[in-house]
């Protein structure tokens, strides 16, 4: 069988580091391929990195198929979950694997209700083409929750936004300062907020310079608000009433002002009745 090595899967996932590729090389050279490569027809999915290892040295392999893919997207989905289960895979990346999927169920959700939506009004269904890419998946497709997403990625929900704004925000140079390790995920959500002209001066400065303009942003946020001038914070904000509304708080202040008066000479006339009682008591 001649197998055929899709670009586009290859480099889906974030390929290995120089010394992660070379530890591979001396396993397999001294242990030999003991993990199946998996394959879709003749497409490899799987195993990219043994595969090319093994073609290099004439070293013996072995294949399986997987038969439940139907669609590319199918494929993505199986490649994420197979990295997310990888303990090599950094906090960053399987924060984006964990988007990456969210973003596949969610047009997979939005497809399907769309499906339903035409079949409830008696709408045709778009005509299919024949081939596999217009099937349905296999089961349906959920919508990811926020803490659902986190969960999938092993992560926080703060560090999974984080990640998002850089997947959405940072220039190239940022991210890949995130991923060689030399910005954390925190201070590059940070820097990503900065335009892209200023991230990539910042990341052509270096590893420093990349810290510094996390810094500075960070300064930036935390100076405090300008008060308002003297005069401005003595201005009493001014309220719009009508005549009819005027006219009734002040026949309102007038009856409370009765009442009160009223109030009070009641109370004047209880105390000189005490007082009365009190003397004809003493006097007894």
């Amino acid at each position: 069988m001649d197998i055929i090595v899709n670009e586009e899967l290859k480099a889906y996932i974030d390929p290995l580091t120089p010394d992660e590729h070379d530890a591979l090389e001396r396993s397999l050279l001294a242990e030999g391929c003991r993990d199946a490569l998996v394959l879709w027809g003749n497409v490899l999915i799987d195993g990219h990195n043994r595969y090319g290892i093994c073609m290099k040295h004439g070293l013996p392999f072995n294949t399986v198929q997987n038969t439940r893919f139907r669609t590319m997207e199918d494929v993505h989905l199986w490649m994420i979950e197979q990295h997310l289960g990888r303990r090599s895979v950094s906090d960053f990346q399987r924060g984006v694997l964990a988007l990456r999927k969210r973003a596949i169920l969610d047009a997979r959700h939005a497809a399907e209700q769309e499906q339903l939506r035409r079949e409830s009004e008696g709408e045709a269904a778009p005509a299919a083409s024949g081939t596999d890419a217009d099937m349905p998946p296999w089961e349906p497709a959920p919508k990811l929750s926020k803490a659902e997403l986190a969960r999938e990625a092993k992560l926080s929900a703060g560090q999974v936004a984080m990640i998002e704004k850089i997947h959405s925000h940072a220039a190239p140079e940022v991210v890949e300062a995130v991923k060689t390790g030399a910005l954390s995920i925190s201070a590059a959500a940070v820097v990503a907020s900065l335009p892209e002209e200023e991230q990539r001066a910042a990341a052509q400065g270096g590893k420093e310079e990349l810290k510094q303009a996390a810094r500075r942003v960070r300064e930036a946020r935390r100076k405090p608000k300008a008060e308002p001038a003297p005069e401005e914070a003595a201005t009493p904000t001014a309220s719009v009433v009508d005549d009819g509304e005027l006219e009734a708080l002040r026949q309102r202040v007038a009856s409370l002002t009765a009442e009160s008066q009223a109030l009070r000479m009641e109370l004047d006339a209880l105390r000189a009745r005490l007082a009365a009682t009190a003397t004809e008591n003493v006097e007894t």
